[in-house]
């Protein structure tokens, strides 16, 4: 397969403004986006995808590649759809497998993108997303952190900034899932979700999948065991370094 790995980003973030550049251990976090991303063993370009030149600047300063993108969008997915079809035209090819690697999760490992690629073999797979453990009664509850349930073929039922499952009435046996902004999908797929209207249950949460899920496209989730942190607030920075400071992929790139 001819995959691409594409890191949507901005600075005009909601929640954070300018998380982008923000260092973690000495490097902007799309410094740690793109390198980590880069790692993977699969993808045959990385490409980060902005609408804001700063960002544009930095990621050709650290010898990598990133494209310009229009400041209207307003979901990640859309400014990955936008970028692969320039890069598509400047390369003169078309891409395959495209991994959209968002750009405040620094914690991606390349181990978990080459993992998710795995799910593509089998033919009836056109989406797969990477999911890990809730690790608190706190982070199940923050409405930054996007919860998910599945069916038993780990196809994605719904994604929530609510606690989902209930925990009424719960043993403490059930496992709750936060989805990761790590997210792969084939071509036509990716293509599709800006071809589909807004929907109405992606716009309730503030989730791009649910588009999707509520146009009947079934969405792989692969769970992973690390804890993926997508960067939403100043905390989730300082947690986030606290992670990546003894964190084997991070010695791949940084002295630390």
């Amino acid at each position: 397969m001819n995959c691409i790995g594409i890191i949507p980003a901005r600075m005009d973030s909601s929640r954070f403004p300018g998380k982008p550049m923000m260092p973690i251990l000495g490097i902007p976090m799309i410094g740690h986006c793109y390198y980590r991303t880069r790692l993977s063993d699969n993808l045959k370009f990385t490409y980060v995808a902005t609408c804001d030149e700063n960002i544009v600047d930095y990621i050709i300063s650290i010898g990598g590649s990133a494209v310009m993108t229009s400041k209207s969008h307003v979901r990640a997915t859309s400014r990955t759809v936008e970028a692969l079809k320039l890069i598509e035209r400047d390369c003169g090819e078309d891409f395959d497998i495209v991994v959209m690697v968002q750009g405040d999760e620094p914690l991606v490992q390349p181990a978990s993108i080459d993992r998710m690629l795995q799910e593509f073999s089998d033919p009836s797979v056109s989406i797969v997303n990477l999911m890990s453990s809730v690790y608190s009664l706190e982070a199940s509850e923050d409405s930054n952190n996007v919860k998910v349930v599945t069916d038993k073929a780990m196809d994605a039922l719904y994604f929530s900034r609510q606690p989902i499952p209930s925990n009424w009435p719960d043993s403490g046996t059930t496992k709750r899932f936060i989805q990761a902004g790590i997210i792969a999908f084939r071509r036509d797929k990716l293509i599709l979700f800006e071809e589909l209207p807004e929907s109405h249950l992606e716009q309730c949460e503030s989730v791009d999948m649910n588009r999707l899920l509520e146009h009947c496209v079934k969405i792989r989730m692969v769970p992973i065991d690390y804890i993926a942190i997508g960067v939403d607030t100043q905390a989730d920075l300082v947690e986030a370094e606290k992670h990546m400071s003894y964190d084997e992929t991070t010695h791949k790139y940084v002295s630390v």
